[in-house]
């Protein structure tokens, strides 16, 4: 248990604000909306709870004014896949409640593989090493680029270099191969999932990679490079760093710039390029630039670990505008608009 006493609720996360209102309600109401969730959120929240260490009163007050204010501001709620399957389950047969489920989800539905997504990489990467590199391509083709990312990082290096070698000529993964490593992994049977759509493989591989940390990333790409240097060439051309930013207007650096957390912002240029640095305060008013400059300084020396995360956080809000069109991301000739 954290022996901190919180008093910031602005380092307080989603899943601690839940864990947070569960503790201060009275245990009647807690045990109603327990039974409201389903079985993953319960974990989550418990084991959230377990370690939310102790929460200054004026931070619970805050977090119920929060609340309120959302609730009532918009006039909204959210809907999600379980709260939908719970309510036709107290109105519909089991079979019906399946039928109107799987049209909902469709094949990008609640999956195994979304439940992969709970399982720390450490934890996945153990199991998987025993595992035929061909068994752990599928897997790792399947789960989200950041976890996949991390769950590479901790196999061994030539076991890992052999599962992105099958990754990179991977076919379509038929459903009778899936339903094997489903059971393998002692899971739920997808019922309703035919063939896995297929991808570019190399964009696949570029995605991954560029969850990568640095070291990894190096480490990877050289490996790779001696093994297939036109498969690495062609990964390279279709990753997107952070250094990548240099090729954005004055418009679109200024567009970045209001959807950035300026905390991050400092983070990020703490390991950048003088050119990159220079074209972010050149779009920045000078109060706002001396601002950011002066926190810079104040960082002190920071891990660059942090720095990556940080960078990765600013690339992927670059790349959800790109998609908007907000912005615009040229290719290194300057000629074409990247898409995500």
């Amino acid at each position: 248990m954290d022996s901190r006493v919180r008093t910031d609720l602005r380092t307080i996360d989603g899943t601690e604000k839940a864990a947070i209102i569960m503790l201060s309600v009275a245990e009647d109401v807690a045990q109603d909306l327990f039974a409201l969730m389903d079985e993953d959120e319960i974990r989550e929240i418990s084991q959230t709870i377990a370690k939310l260490g102790t929460i200054d009163a004026a931070v619970i007050e805050s977090l119920f004014v929060e609340f309120a204010d959302q609730l009532s501001s918009t006039g909204s709620l959210t809907g999600t896949m379980a709260s939908t399957e719970r309510l036709l389950a107290k109105a519909l047969p089991g079979e019906e409640v399946n039928t109107i489920m799987e049209e909902i989800r469709g094949p990008a539905g609640r999956t195994m593989w979304d439940k992969l997504a709970n399982v720390h990489e450490t934890v996945l990467a153990n199991y998987l090493k025993n595992e035929y590199p061909q068994t752990v391509a599928v897997i790792v083709s399947k789960i989200r680029p950041d976890h996949a990312a991390r769950v590479l990082s901790e196999l061994p290096e030539s076991f890992s270099m052999e599962v992105v070698m099958r990754m990179l000529h991977m076919e379509s993964v038929q459903k009778d191969i899936l339903d094997d490593v489903e059971q393998t992994l002692r899971t739920e049977f997808m019922s309703n999932l035919a063939r896995t759509q297929r991808r570019d493989a190399h964009e696949m591989m570029a995605e991954i990679f560029n969850n990568l940390d640095r070291q990894s990333e190096s480490r990877f790409i050289s490996a790779l490079e001696d093994r297939n240097r036109e498969s690495a060439e062609k990964i390279k051309a279709l990753m997107f760093t952070f250094e990548d930013l240099e090729k954005l207007d004055s418009t679109a650096v200024q567009t970045l710039l209001r959807g950035v957390n300026k905390d991050k912002l400092g983070m990020a240029l703490k390991g950048a390029s003088e050119v990159l640095r220079d074209l972010f305060f050149s779009n920045m008013s000078e109060r706002a630039g001396k601002i950011l400059k002066e926190d810079m300084e104040a960082m002190g020396p920071v891990r660059l670990r942090d720095v990556d995360e940080a960078q990765s956080e600013i690339v992927e809000t670059a790349k959800d505008l790109a998609a908007k069109g907000e912005i615009l991301i040229a290719d290194s000739s300057g000629d074409d608009e990247l898409v995500y």
